[in-house]
């Protein structure tokens, strides 16, 4: 696929005709393109246009393709929005735009979200301390993205209406356009989130001026950041207010490609950010309070202070470092609920935007008998676990063998066609803390798999993402070429070094002797990646609590020594039913006579 076709605008103003008039040009002359995207201010500056801005709201005229805006202020604002805000169809959660209009969505708040494949961040509205319900943001936004920045991936595109402050830090003086304004009063809220979001490219408007910023490196991230800061439409200086890009999304770029530093890279310009010192600004420990309870836009949250915020660190883990110091909420009840499954983002917001690919619950549960012991093996959390046989949600078609403790089904979205789950029949959280004898039909379908695959010049890699939160096991197992088993060890350990961390290696004679040492090892209190590769050798990580570590982190590891960086996220791999069928039929008939349970 090729990659998504983005176009970029400056501050409105209200002038649509204008717009759609060069939009529909540069789409005929140079596109087709998906989107636009819109910074700064977009309503018009007075009354006198309101006429032509409705004549698009109300559907006489029509946008030419979808076009998102952030610039919630200006002229006929209030009515046009809270008209918007109203609408049946925008109720609920949606960081991917409240619709307007045909063709036409208001980014809202903040949030993020995905475009065409691209990871897409915004901050809406401008600064303010009035508490205005359209165009400005709130403290709540700012820390909903500062949460955000946490999650794993990178952030492909971030919008923001002003500039950030201290942007032009590192950079030549003759490469600086005089038309630049004065940038030393602005507050520094902006470039904080940046330094923190860390997106490949920042796109800003409201300085009247068009600026491409040489690309900067930024503090412990591998990749650059390019920033744009674009005109309005049609001024009278013919400044460039719109822009194209085109960038393959993170999300399916090789290591290698994503790290790549143009020679013209500069420092971060933010590198001195936390030792400058501004009037308003936000100390120190506000700002790591933010990271403490993450982001609750729930309707019922009341404005009490930061004493009603849960504290995510206390309710995810138990304990929080700050203890009495912290200025978030201990609840012991939200605790419980965490034990018994349910999603921390239900608890905090009424709804959980990852939908079906959330493992968690979303709904509070009471503890059987008065109990509030996390409950063990296979409980009522079974019925909604995608993985437990019992439960209505299972996709049997992809089940492959079933043995007494343990059994084997393909993934859904598939690296590669074989690609092999090992899942324990009763709900337990991992592999390793697993009985014995679930063990033993663990290391039987380990050892069918690899005579299977050995048949077809193929080694088999097997890995485990052990969740300190998570809910079913499950084991993976994905056969490469036998021609590239040998850079396995060297291609996880430049992974590893690139995410900041060091492998614990367990060489052993057999898989299975490694997976008895790291089972007596193992620490059920702390989350744990491990590869098992041919050979018999094991790399694990134990990873700590705040520690960022992505969830996908074997399946991207092997995208990218397969070169199928575009099949990183199985999400891109996503079958029919009847394509998933006829790949289960065809896996059972070659494995028939490996299967341990025929």
């Amino acid at each position: 696929m090729s990659p998504p076709r983005i176009l970029l605008a400056g501050d409105v103003l209200g002038r649509l005709n204008q717009l759609c008039k060069r939009v529909s040009s540069v789409n005929k002359s140079a596109g087709p393109f998906d989107a636009l995207l819109c910074v700064g201010q977009f309503f018009p500056e007075n009354s006198d246009r309101l006429e032509e801005f409705m004549n698009y709201i109300d559907g006489r005229s029509t946008f030419p393709l979808h076009v998102y805006f952030i610039g919630d202020y200006g002229a006929g604002a209030p009515k046009v929005l809270s008209v918007a805000a109203k609408d049946s169809a925008n109720l609920g959660f949606k960081m991917d735009g409240l619709k307007v209009c045909h063709n036409l969505f208001w980014l809202k708040g903040s949030g993020k979200f995905t475009l065409h494949g691209l990871s897409v961040a915004y901050l809406s509205g401008k600064q303010s301390v009035s508490g205005q319900p359209y165009g400005t943001y709130s403290q709540d936004d700012i820390d909903a993205l500062r949460a955000l920045a946490e999650e794993p991936g990178i952030i492909d595109i971030f919008l923001t209406n002003d500039w950030p402050s201290g942007i032009l830090n590192g950079v030549s003086t003759t490469d600086i356009p005089p038309e630049i304004p004065d940038l030393s009063g602005i507050d520094s809220t902006i470039s904080e989130l940046v330094a923190e979001i860390k997106p490949r490219y920042h796109i800003a408007g409201t300085r009247g001026v068009f600026y491409s910023r040489e690309p900067y490196a930024n503090i412990d991230a591998v990749h650059v950041t390019r920033f744009i800061g674009l005109a309005p439409v049609g001024n009278a200086d013919k400044q460039k207010f719109i822009h194209a890009l085109s960038p393959t999304p993170a999300a399916t770029m090789a290591a290698t490609e994503i790290s790549m530093k143009p020679t013209n890279t500069t420092s971060s310009p933010y590198a001195s950010l936390n030792n400058t010192s501004h009037e308003g600004k936000r100390s120190s420990e506000d700002i790591s309070d933010s990271q403490y309870w993450r982001y609750d836009v729930s309707k019922k949250r009341q404005k009490h202070g930061d004493g009603d915020r849960l504290c995510f660190k206390f309710v995810s883990s138990g304990s929080c470092p700050r203890g009495e110091q912290c200025h978030f909420r201990h609840d012991d009840e939200a605790r419980e609920q965490s034990l018994r499954g349910v999603c921390f983002d239900f608890m905090n917001k009424g709804k959980c935007e990852r939908g079906p690919d959330c493992n968690f619950k979303h709904s509070l549960q009471e503890g059987g008998n008065g109990s509030t012991r996390r409950p063990k093996g296979n409980t009522d959390r079974s019925k909604e676990c995608w993985f437990c046989l019992s439960s209505p949600n299972v996709e049997s078609h992809l089940i492959t063998s079933i043995g007494e403790h343990c059994y084997c089904a393909l993934a859904k979205g598939p690296l590669v066609p074989d690609h092999v789950l090992i899942l324990p029949v009763e709900h337990l959280p991992n592999t390793l803390s697993s009985p014995e004898e679930c063990e033993i039909d663990i290391v039987k379908f380990q050892n069918s798999l690899r005579s299977y695959f050995k048949e077809q010049a193929k080694e088999v890699v097997f890995f485990e993402w052990i969740f300190i939160r998570g809910t079913h096991a499950n084991l993976q197992a994905i056969p490469i070429p036998s021609s590239r088993a040998a850079s396995l060890h060297v291609v996880f350990n430049l992974a590893a070094e690139r995410m900041g961390f060091k492998f614990q290696i367990f060489k052993n004679d057999t898989s299975s002797e490694g997976r008895s040492i790291l089972r007596k090892q193992f620490n059920r209190n702390c989350s744990l990646f491990y590869v098992e590769l041919p050979g018999g050798t094991i790399l694990s990580h134990a990873v700590e609590e705040g520690e960022k570590f992505p969830a996908q982190f074997g399946r991207e590891v092997l995208a990218g020594l397969l070169n199928m960086a575009d099949r990183a996220d199985w999400r891109n791999c996503k079958l029919s039913k009847d394509e998933e069928i006829k790949m289960a039929e065809n896996f059972k008939n070659n494995f028939e006579k490996y299967d341990p349970n025929q």
